[in-house]
This record gives structure tokens, sequence and C-alpha cells, in this order.
């Protein structure tokens, strides 16, 4: 199967999809149903002349990333995401590698809270999706590749977080990140993207290696995390994480306490999202 009939799909299943189902406004004086390349390409994370390419046959061999980030766009279904995979000539995570399918319900939930910052992770906390919000408090990932979309190759190995932290709520922090990945090892362990994962934490960080081989354990709590923002200054938010039976992906959303200056803070960061203010 050839690029011309991956964008032969992408452009079919954009042609379906209406912007009230991909969680945008209809807006009026539509000419097309479904959705635009514009929005599809705002969607997916990606550029407006790539989904062109994409669609037009011009464009081989998409990231696994990329295919991923069309499919929760366009609402595919499991077995439509599989096809998609297929046809650019890659095979999707089957029931021995880290699940990535988001269901059409999960990212429902997700286009709802508009005024909540909300991501979604896989078992082994590889980010998969943030609403505007999430990437507005704690910056956009969008251009992240690889294992900088990992949570626990961030902490270990990435750039300083905007979270503070005591030296009891880090060293609760870095449990929970070991012990989730090495759950994710155990149920998981054909799957060598994961594996790398490991292999490059065990390399570079000495701290991840003393708790690796310690069998650090950790559960996770309802938490309180306070933020130093660099436009809205500190705020202090409950962190609640979610767990999704039968896909094992992890929703993380933040929350503020109504009628706090947290909360006032909290909804000025939304309306800013992620533009910088100009002084």
């Amino acid at each position: 199967m050839g690029t011309g009939e991956f964008g032969r799909a992408v452009r079919r299943w954009r042609d379906r999809t209406t912007p009230e189902a991909a969680g945008l406004p209809a807006g009026r004086h539509r000419r097309a149903v479904g959705l635009r390349r514009e929005e599809l390409a705002s969607l997916a994370g990606i550029s407006v002349d790539y989904v062109t390419r994409l669609e037009q046959g011009r464009a081989a061999n998409p990231s696994a990333q990329v295919i991923e980030a069309l499919a929760r766009a366009l609402r595919l279904s499991q077995s439509e995401r599989a096809h998609l995979f297929r046809l650019a000539g890659r095979v999707p995570s089957g029931p021995e590698t880290v699940p990535a399918y988001i269901t059409p319900g999960v990212q429902r939930m997700l286009d709802r809270l508009t005024g909540t910052p909300v991501a979604v992770f896989d078992a082994a906390w590889t980010l998969l999706t943030v609403n505007p919000p999430y990437a507005a408090l704690k910056g956009d990932p969008s251009g992240r590749q690889g294992n900088q979309r990992n949570g626990v190759w961030r902490h270990f190995l990435g750039p300083p977080s905007r979270i503070r932290h005591t030296p009891e709520s880090l060293a609760a922090f870095e449990n929970v990140l070991v012990s989730d990945l090495r759950t994710a090892v155990e149920r998981y362990p054909a799957d060598r993207r994961l594996g790398r994962l490991v292999a490059e934490l065990r390399a570079n960080s000495e701290r991840f290696v003393r708790l690796w081989d310690s069998g650090a354990l950790g559960h996770h709590e309802v938490t309180r995390k306070t933020f130093d923002h660099p436009q809205v200054g500190p705020l202090t938010l409950d962190c609640d994480v979610l767990t999704v039976v039968g896909s094992d992906l992890r929703i993380m959303i933040y929350t503020a306490e109504p009628g706090t200056e947290d909360a006032e803070r909290l909804a000025l960061l939304t309306v800013l999202g992620t533009q910088t203010l100009i002084g």
C-alpha cells in the first residue's frame, strides 16, 4: 500500500469528521461539512503544508506519532486507526506494546473541559495529548519528539519543571514515576521503545538507577502542586490522576478551589492560552 492510499483515507475521514465531532465550533457559511485542512492540522499539531502533502501522496513514511495524532484528530475507531497504520506501512501498537489509542469518549471529555488543564498519558507516562489550558499551564509540548514527550525522561533528564517540590514531595513523586515505569515494563516486556527508554535513563541518570535498582514503590494520591508560572505568577492546584480501565491511559487533571486567587489565576491562564504577554 502506498502513500496515495494513505492520503485518500485521511481526506475521506477529514470530509466525514464534522467540526462539532472534533470539538470545534461549527461556524457559519461553511462550504464543507467536514474539517478544513487548517483545522485538521491544528488538531493534530502538524503544519497545513504537511497535511496537504500527505493527502496528495507527496509525503512518504509519516511517523507513528503523526499517525496517532491524525487518528485522534479524526476521531477514528480502533479498527480505523489500525487500518491507517497499515496504509502507512507501519504496525499499530498491539497487546504486547504500551497502548496509545485514545477512545472517542476520552477525547470528547477533553473537548468539554475547556477551562480545566487536562493531559492524557500512556502507561509509561508518555504524553499523548493535552488540551490548551494544560499547554498554557505547563508549557506547549507540540514540538517535543520521542523520549522528550515522556514524563519520566523529562523529570530525570529534561529541563527544569515549573512545579515547586519539597524534599518529601520530590521523593514521593520520583517513587511513583519509577514504580509506574517498572509496572509498564513488566506488563509490556516486548515493547522495544519502552526498553530503549529505560536504557537511556539508566545510562544518564544515577538517581534513576538508584531508585530503579532499589525497587522503589509508590502509588498515586490526590496532591496539591504549586507552579511558578512566568505569566500569572504562583498558583496552587489540586492534581488528580485517573486511569482508564482497559486501555491503561492516565488522565491528569488540575483544578483550583473555587473563589480563590488560584482559581482567578487559572481562569486568566486559560484566557491567555500559550500566548506571551507583551509588556
